[in-house]
């Protein structure tokens, strides 16, 4: 299988997306990236992020790990600006993963010394946090949840991937019960509670995660869902419209954000060579988000735009762009060199899939010019990441740009940055996969191996590697 990212100059990448019809842009002034901005009315010293990635490290009641801490402690000393940290579960049971963290009282102290220990790095680096801000993402994963999936929805091509009994194999259907509209009311109120930990912790902000098919997500395309959360565009907005106008009225001073699709597409499958194409699916589409009901491949960003709206009405300071689903269509949401073990082969050349993020970033950004837009899918674009952020930051293409996959291998890029300098091209992310294959790999007692770069970040995560490949059971 031949490999896509062949490029030494930037002439090369910018000639070959050109020829495909595409819409890239490089700068070699950097200088937009150092800008200031507002966010919240608070200031951000720099336009780079690190996205809320999960190391899959916590301990097993949902309070940080040792490597969690290492993690912020990474990321505070790397010079970004915006920490938008991970995922982390307002009830145990929406879990997406045994060691994911969870955000209620019993976890306020691992917590706070997360944030403690993140803060003080980023101080003895720098020697200022004042213009730093650091959030929290909620979440509940819903049809992703562990030990037992919980559907908001039906969904005839993702319900059979949906393992309701690891024992027996057994998948959902359209018998398996969903979540009620009183659970649902219910799950509002944690919400607010761990609103109220996060605040009391001393994080600037929360992340209210509206993406990749988890439940806030997977409630925007209810479009088959009976009830006052399913069906109409009011009924499918209503959860997280009563949940910020709730955070907002209980908690007015903390700051709110979401990370939210805007284009779910279908899921995909491994077919002929290993390529990945497209689920056999059914027109209208009955249960997809931002995404043109009569063609998969269409994205149609009137409700998306429609809900940002409303949000930034009821007060969201800022909103994180994503895409896609990492277990049905990992290639939209991250364009990728190499798939994990259990994944196919990308259907398109990577440069398109970046393009897609830019692009519809773009039309978010220029629909809300003055609402702070992040954006993702750079980590494809390995040594052109800040020339592309910086190109769009100048056009007013997105207002910061966010770095996910490759924080874990190069936690200190904005340091690198900030000083002129090139990335250390030892460290710099070329999309193996190995931290996704990790992510997916559960077979020890924990029932998570913990995630991070094993070619990179070789002395901690290599031996976490080697483990988790000898004792697979596809090893033995």
């Amino acid at each position: 299988m031949s490999r896509y990212f062949k490029y030494k100059t930037a002439d090369a990448l910018l000639a070959d997306a050109t020829a495909m019809g595409l819409d890239i842009r490089l700068s070699d002034d950097l200088s937009p990236l150092a800008q200031s901005l507002s966010i919240g009315g608070r200031t951000v010293g720099n336009r780079l992020a690190i996205h809320p990635m999960e190391g899959c490290d916590g301990e097993l009641d949902g309070s940080p790990g040792d490597l969690t801490l290492r993690r912020y402690r990474r990321f505070g000393d790397g010079g970004a600006k915006l920490i938008w940290g991970e995922a982390a579960a307002v009830v145990p049971e929406g879990r997406a993963n045994t060691r994911q963290l969870v955000c209620d009282a019993a976890r306020a102290d691992g917590l706070a010394r997360l944030l403690d220990q993140c803060r003080r790095s980023h101080r003895d680096a720098w020697g200022d946090d004042s213009d730093l801000l650091v959030g929290l993402q909620l979440t509940h994963s819903g049809r992703y949840s562990v030990p037992r999936p919980l559907l908001a929805q039906h969904d005839p091509w993702l319900d059979p991937r949906t393992i309701l009994d690891r024992q027996t194999g057994r998948s959902a259907d359209a018998d398996t019960p969903l979540l009620s509209d009183d659970d649902l009311d219910r799950l509002q109120h944690r919400y607010v509670e761990a609103a109220e930990v996060a605040a009391r912790v001393g994080f600037d902000f929360i992340d209210l995660k509206q993406c990749h098919r988890y439940l806030l997500c997977e409630l925007l395309s209810s479009h088959t869902r009976p009830g006052k959360y399913g069906g109409s565009f009011e009924n499918r907005t209503r959860f997280i419209r009563e949940v910020v106008a709730r955070i907002r009225d209980r908690l007015p001073a903390l700051m709110i954000a979401t990370r939210m699709n805007v284009y779910d597409g279908i899921p995909w499958r491994t077919g002929a060579d290993q390529l990945g194409e497209p689920e056999d699916v059914s027109y209208p589409l009955p249960s997809s988000w931002g995404t043109d009901p009569e063609d998969h491949t269409r994205p149609d960003l009137d409700e998306p735009i429609r809900l940002i709206g409303l949000l930034r009405d009821l007060g969201v300071a800022m909103v994180n762009v994503t895409m896609g689903n990492p277990y049905g269509s990992p290639h939209i949401i991250r364009p990728f060199e190499y798939p994990p073990p259990d994944g196919y082969e990308t259907p398109e050349h990577p440069l398109i899939g970046v393009d897609r993020h830019f692009r519809l970033t773009e039309q978010i950004q220029s629909a809300y010019p003055d609402l702070p837009i992040l954006g993702s899918g750079y980590s494809w674009l390995q040594a052109f990441i800040f020339q592309a952020g910086a190109a769009n930051i100048r056009d007013g293409r997105v207002s910061v740009v966010g770095v996910g996959r490759a924080s874990l291998s190069h936690p200190d890029f904005a340091r690198f940055v900030l000083e002129g300098r090139p990335l250390d091209r030892k460290r710099i992310c070329r999309t193996f996969s190995y931290c996704t294959a990790l992510m997916r790999s559960k077979h020890n007692d924990l029932g998570q191996f913990a995630t991070g770069c094993p070619p990179f970040d070789k002395e901690v995560y290599d031996p976490i590697w080697k483990e988790a490949q000898q004792t697979s059971p596809s090893s033995r």
